[in-house]
């Protein structure tokens, strides 16, 4: 592999675009698709993650990428300087720059650090749970440099335990493999995290995804202000997500819904940690069943959401998925008293805002109901969107009234 720490970049590798493919590039679109680059034997021999200098089809060098031809993605875009040195004082600066922001916006430390392309380090999210951090090296040059990463991490943040999540699709998408481990310091118990007045148990290391879904703080802050003295159903619930945030803001009761043993015990343990055990309930079961069930018992809440999983990952999986989000739309309308209030989350950046909102109306209609759309919610200012990059801006909630 090339020397990564080369600073010229003739002393690199040179990938080249496609005439024609340099304005996007320009324009500040971090990722180089297959059929925008000149992939030849050469390119294709590269050790995934390796750093080269991007030049156009002119042979001008517009960029510095990580290559990797196994990949979907196979060139990211790492600098628009074509002389960045990629190194350990490279990712401290970028890790530095993060840091600032979230320092600035929580005075607790539970954030993400860095999410991908929106915080400059390509296919890398980081989340911080006081004095642990759980990094996701989910690109090939990342898991190159993972020592580094972590270093990097410690030096910034502070903190004493580092965890290497390495599940989830896009790193078999970048051809790495599945195996997680704690790098740094001892983790051996859920970690309790406070926000919004309730307690979190985040299982940093048999969880989904890093522990705990810190993207929907804001949404959770807005559902609980119109929980008060209402009785709360949260479907998909997680570690009791939208349900915990109801019983600090003062519901009179919650129910948390979820296939997931583990995630629901969380859940109890959170409600417990907070003084709110005897609100609080859980009923385990498929969400879609367990909705079924729910509207022949006629039983009917204040405030009724759902946050489901990604039912659309992919564009090829997007209309599949907005009939699934469609479907939840209508069998959750129904539980919603006359007055109370639906909430509807997608984290499919296939499906867009308005496509999403569109088939969920189009549900709630056809479960015979009539809505007011009152609040659109996305992610905390703590997951960053990238201007160019859609799909950073996955997350969407909607807050409605029914008649």
């Amino acid at each position: 592999m090339t020397d990564q720490n080369a600073s010229p970049s003739t002393a690199r590798p040179v990938v080249r675009l496609r005439p024609g493919r340099a304005r996007t590039v320009r324009f500040g679109f971090p990722w180089v698709y297959a059929d925008e680059l000149v992939l030849d034997r050469r390119s294709k021999s590269l050790t995934p993650g390796t750093f080269a200098t991007l030049e156009d089809a002119d042979r001008v060098a517009i960029g510095t990428v990580t290559v990797n031809s196994e990949s979907r993605i196979p060139a990211r875009l790492m600098d628009r300087d074509p002389e960045a040195v990629i190194d350990a004082a490279w990712l401290e600066s970028k890790l530095r720059f993060a840091f600032e922001h979230r320092s600035r916006l929580f005075a607790e430390p539970f954030y993400r650090l860095i999410h991908a392309e929106a915080d400059g380090l390509p296919g890398v999210i980081i989340d911080r749970f006081g004095d642990a951090a759980v990094i996701q090296p989910n690109a090939a040059w990342a898991e190159a440099m993972y020592a580094e990463l972590e270093a990097a991490v410690i030096a910034v943040t502070g903190v004493s335990s580092v965890v290497k999540n390495a599940s989830g699709r896009a790193r078999k998408l970048d051809g790495l493999d599945e195996e997680s481990a704690v790098t740094t310091g001892q983790i051996d118990a859920p970690i309790p995290v406070k926000m919004n007045g309730a307690t979190y148990m985040a299982d940093l290391l048999g969880g989904q995804k890093t522990g705990l879904f810190l993207d929907q703080r804001a949404n959770h802050a807005f559902a609980a202000g119109l929980a008060a003295g209402g009785e709360v159903l949260d479907v998909f619930s997680h570690v009791g997500g939208f349900a915990l945030a109801a019983l600090a803001g003062g519901a009179k009761s919650a129910l948390s819904v979820d296939g997931s043993a583990p995630a629901l015990a969380l859940a109890e343990e959170g409600a417990r940690a907070m003084g709110a055990s005897d609100r609080f309930a859980t009923r385990r079961g498929d969400a879609f069943d367990t909705m079924t069930a729910m509207v022949e018992e006629g039983v009917t809440y204040d405030l009724v959401v759902c946050d489901p999983p990604a039912f659309a990952p992919t564009k090829q999986t997007a209309d599949k998925g907005l009939r699934a989000y469609e479907r939840v739309a209508r069998m959750s309308a129904a539980l919603v008293k006359p007055g109370g209030y639906l909430v509807l989350c997608s984290c499919s950046h296939a499906a867009d805002l308005a496509k999403f909102r569109d088939a969920s109306l189009r549900g709630v209609a056809r479960g015979g109901r009539v809505a007011q759309l009152i609040h659109t919610g996305f992610a905390g200012p703590d997951h960053p969107t990238h201007a160019m990059l859609a799909e950073t801006a996955y997350l969407k909630a909607l807050f409605l009234r029914l008649e």
